[in-house]
């Protein structure tokens, strides 16, 4: 069945929920519904999902990031979410329960741009906190966001091949979102910790996702994580709780400012981290850089 066809079975199966429904006024269950439709499409695309009761954890999380990803203010996400809750809610058989707000580390809602990197010095407290609980894969996950941009589902998806091939040739080849290819370098920092990493990791298995235990509740138990022990490597004076993706701003910030500091004009030094960004729009990649005003004169 084309991504189409199964996008257009989620609509019918949405368009029967709202026709049987009578909760709230009008005007919210459309607005609600235009929010279904969107994740109906991200549904259809990245997952081939033909059911709505369906739905998993899983795929809610990979939908905060993807918002994210689009730069959606805190406000937004969380009404969208709703929207999806609501029609959760309305089906009759549904396999799954979702994870509520809490778990799926979102910040406090926002107006406007808000600088979300994580400073050097909360970076590497972060670092003693998964050594202190013995959570050193904890500590290598985060190194993959801060020294080379990756989300974190594409964090979880690494396996021992392409670890391997990262630390003969410094670069690492990531599958995106979409199933879209990127080449990034890595550093030292980064092949050491694969090397620790494919030293007790059996053959073609995945690095961060121990056997047994699906992908997704790996991702939400490091999520819990960060949000359990954030006040101990938070400032009190950053200006937005520090979340996972918020190191990929750190990571941005610092790409952009190195291609600068290399001579390369504001419009190009965007493209190129676009690029290692993993989407390709320099437009998406001004969210990023909020909080670098003035630091690339």
């Amino acid at each position: 069945m084309t991504t189409t066809k199964i996008y257009q079975n989620l609509l019918i199966q949405l368009d029967k929920l709202f026709r049987h429904n009578r909760q709230g006024s009008y005007k919210t269950r459309e607005r609600y519904r235009e929010s279904m439709m969107r994740f109906c499409a991200f549904l259809a695309r990245e997952y081939r999902l033909e059911r709505l009761a369906n739905i998993a954890p899983k795929h809610l999380m990979a939908y905060v990031s993807h918002m994210k990803d689009k730069g959606l203010a805190a406000s937004t996400i969380k009404t969208d979410l709703a929207a999806i809750r609501f029609w959760h809610d309305q089906m009759p058989r549904p396999r799954h329960k979702l994870p509520d707000n809490s778990q799926l580390d979102l910040a406090r809602r926002t107006f406007g741009r808000v600088d979300r990197r994580w400073s050097e010095v909360e970076f590497h407290h972060f670092i003693g906190v998964c050594w202190r609980h013995q959570r050193k894969d904890y500590a290598a996950v985060a190194c993959l966001a801060r020294h080379a941009g990756l989300r974190i589902h594409e964090c979880f998806r690494l396996d021992t091949a392409a670890a391997r091939q990262a630390v003969q040739s410094m670069t690492l080849t990531v599958k995106g979102k979409g199933g879209k290819l990127r080449t990034v370098p890595i550093n030292d920092t980064i092949r050491i910790e694969l090397e620790k990493l494919l030293a007790v990791t059996p053959r073609g298995h995945k690095l961060f996702v121990p056997k047994g235990i699906p992908t997704d509740r790996a991702i939400e138990s490091l999520q819990r994580f960060i949000l359990e022990y954030r006040s101990t490597f938070q400032y009190p004076e950053t200006q937005a709780p520090l979340t996972f993706h918020g190191l990929r701003h750190t990571y941005a910030a610092e790409q952009y400012l190195l291609c600068r500091k290399r001579g390369l004009p504001d419009i190009d030094a965007c493209r190129t981290v676009s690029s290692l960004l993993g989407h390709e729009r320099p437009d998406v990649t001004r969210i990023y850089l909020s909080g670098l005003d003035g630091e690339a004169e």
